[in-house]
């Protein structure tokens, strides 16, 4: 076990300190002769790259979770432990806390700086496109599902080996590429958790939020796959 939640907690660092830190960091960075920040599409790209690479670098030692909601959702699915499920919950968070403290240092090292939202996720005003509280609901819960099925179905031990790492990573792309412009997308409570104690005071008050919607997508999901794609020969 210490093994396990030792690698949920250094996966989920990386995790944030990769995604997050594409976003804070280089996103908008403005080059001296032109605009060099990596955009939407690299933030999506960078939050996708830190789940591959710590899948192939993990997963044989914890399966590499680093994220409550695919905790819970594999759980619900049947394949997670019930008394590995709080264990994994506190490393993903103090791993997601921990990344995101030392990215605060880095950022606030250039000569005026701003945290502002610091890659919080945000529902109405604090959306980056406006979306209500409803549209970021409804986006959370069915994203982290497919997430969940995308795990699911790529580490089923029909599916072909040893390519589940790649398959999670380009789904944790895609799924940023939709959700960024909704909420700044979550699916993941200590993604959430990290940022919002460093951000401005609006991410604490909304940080509720982003543990219930992406629980609830994850558990459907889980659930979801035994339900409809479980072997039940096996």
């Amino acid at each position: 076990m210490i093994k396990k939640v030792g690698a949920e907690f250094i996966g989920t660092f990386w995790l944030v300190f990769g995604g997050c830190g594409s976003a804070v960091l280089a996103a908008g960075f403005d080059g001296t002769d032109s605009n060099l920040g990596i955009g939407l599409l690299g933030v999506s790209l960078a939050f996708g790259l830190t789940v591959l690479t710590m899948a192939f670098a993990i997963g044989h030692i914890s399966g590499c979770h680093l994220n409550p909601a695919v905790t819970l959702g594999l759980w619900a699915g049947g394949r997670c432990d019930k008394k590995d499920i709080a264990p994994y919950i506190l490393a993903q968070v103090l791993g997601a806390i921990a990344a995101a403290a030392i990215l605060y240092v880095i950022a606030i090292g250039k000569p005026g700086a701003e945290i502002g939202g610091f890659a919080a996720n945000g529902y109405g005003e604090h959306s980056p496109g406006g979306y209500n509280f409803l549209s970021a609901f409804v986006a959370e819960v069915t994203l982290t599902a497919l997430f969940l099925v995308v795990i699911m179905g790529s580490t089923d031990s029909r599916a072909p080996a040893g390519l589940a790492p790649i398959a999670i990573g380009l789904c944790l792309t895609l799924i940023h590429l939709v959700g960024i412009p909704v909420t700044n997308l979550s699916v993941n409570p200590a993604r959430s958790t990290g940022p919002a104690l460093f951000a401005e005071g609006w991410a604490l008050t909304q940080l509720w939020f982003f543990w219930v919607a992406p629980i609830v997508g994850g558990i459907l999901g889980g659930w979801g796959y035994q339900l409809l794609f479980s072997d039940e020969e096996k």
